[in-house]
């Protein structure tokens, strides 16, 4: 399993409490530019409307960007592929106050691009501060005993 884009910042700013597995529906010059790690999930988010789920905020720049069409739009929203099951159970979770889906990572499963994503619950700052002390004492602990 070969991840091509890793959304870091994710994991720092919410608490992932269920991660999904999608199909995402491309173009093939967006297949190609993810398979060579031109993809961005900073800042964006899964969203479910009329029983589609659909990322928003994703970038994928052209592959070739001399050669793109002039109205491929590398922020547009993309499909994402889920069973009617789970569509209508994330459709009910992400209604519900605090919660939202948030894209984790972009990954090959057998040849097909994948995206997962997680339900989360965004954190509060003292939660995020306590994590960067922690870290700190960590790191610190580690240069002291030279490890």
């Amino acid at each position: 399993m070969q991840v091509y884009a890793d959304n870091k910042k994710a994991t720092f700013d919410y608490e992932v409490l269920e991660k999904y597995e999608a199909g995402l529906i491309l173009q093939g010059q967006e297949v190609k530019s993810i398979r060579t790690g031109h993809m961005h999930l900073s800042g964006s988010y899964v969203i479910i409307q009329n029983g589609k789920a659909e990322l928003i905020g994703a970038k994928v720049p052209a592959y070739q960007p001399k050669n793109a069409a002039e109205s491929y739009n590398p922020e547009q929203s993309r499909k994402l592929l889920l069973n009617k099951k789970e569509l209508d159970y994330l459709a009910g979770r992400a209604n519900e106050k605090g919660f939202a889906l948030i894209p984790l990572k972009v990954y090959d499963n057998n040849g097909r691009i994948k995206l997962e994503f997680g339900l989360a619950k965004g954190k509060k700052n003292y939660d995020k501060k306590e994590k960067i002390k922690k870290r700190d004492v960590e790191r610190q602990t580690k240069r002291e005993l030279g490890v």
